[in-house]
């Protein structure tokens, strides 16, 4: 499937489950700080993602906002896991279908054997929209803060709530 397959499959979930979604196209960002200027034109809190594997092979996906500090050497015992490392970018490919730049919680559509953990900042529940990737880095989708829980359970997932300005 290619990747306008992917993200037409994308926002027809987002109709099916009537989220809202605005999409626009910019130049391809690879870091936050990359995408500062799109970002302050863009409204809502925007977000950084994180692709992570333990010691015992155990994916987690992590959505914060962007200036969210994520402690990694000590977040391991905060969420249970061992300690936490980036995922190599060909895991992160076979099990998110998306490569480094472009980690995104919406990537979730493609992990249909739900072996990513997902782990939400309370912080993303502070803005009516939050933004995120759709599944490229060359565009931003806006959707509605309230609506990430039921965009995660239809992709099969569990969707864990974590305070990390409490960490």
């Amino acid at each position: 499937m290619t990747l306008s397959d992917r993200q037409a499959a994308l926002y027809a979930l987002f109709d099916q489950l009537s989220i809202p979604w605005t999409t626009h196209e910019h130049p391809p960002v690879f870091t936050v700080e990359e995408g500062a200027d799109i970002k302050a034109a863009l409204p809502g809190g925007h977000t950084k993602n994180l692709f992570l594997k333990d010691k015992d092979g155990q994916l987690v996906l992590i959505s914060a906002l962007g200036e969210t500090q994520i402690p990694l050497k000590h977040l391991h015992r905060e969420i249970g896991t061992k300690r936490l490392s980036f995922g190599r970018p060909d895991l992160m490919e076979e099990t998110l279908g998306v490569t480094p730049g472009s980690v995104t919680l919406f990537a979730l559509i493609n992990d249909a054997e739900t072996r990513v953990r997902v782990i939400l900042d309370e912080g993303l529940f502070d803005h009516d929209i939050v933004n995120f990737h759709p599944l490229s880095n060359d565009a931003t989708t806006a959707v509605p803060s309230d609506r990430l829980e039921d965009f995660v359970r239809a992709t099969g997932h569990v969707a864990e709530r974590l305070d990390f300005s409490a960490l």
